[in-house]
């Protein structure tokens, strides 16, 4: 029987996709704001968030995790500044915000922030 699977592949091969939600997380905890596709933002959503989670254990262990995916300076971001603004939250971390089509291909587009 044919099952459904998680998440979205976006037209791209599996280390594109993995790669893809990488910097798209890495602008998102840099910028705090990104403007994207809403399929791009739906995804990226959980992915930001469980890096959060990481993040707000603050231990040497979650700080090597995320070093595996981040530069030190979006690293040293989400442990210092990022994380402790959550530390009262469970989860939640992130908001979307719909928009209008893009005019070039009329794809939905989206603005995904970090809930303040």
């Amino acid at each position: 029987m044919k099952k459904r699977k998680k998440g979205r592949k976006l037209s791209r091969k599996s280390n594109q996709r993995r790669a893809l939600l990488n910097s798209l997380a890495r602008e998102l905890f840099l910028r705090e704001k990104i403007k994207t596709t809403e399929a791009k933002a739906k995804e990226v959503s959980g992915f930001a968030e469980k890096q959060i989670t990481k993040a707000k254990i603050g231990n040497l262990s979650s700080r090597r995790l995320l070093a595996r995916r981040f530069s030190p300076e979006v690293v040293k971001k989400m442990i210092d500044e990022i994380a402790p603004r959550y530390k009262d939250r469970k989860g939640g971390y992130t908001r979307i915000i719909k928009m209008g089509p893009r005019r070039s291909d009329g794809a939905r587009m989206a603005i995904i922030e970090l809930v303040k």
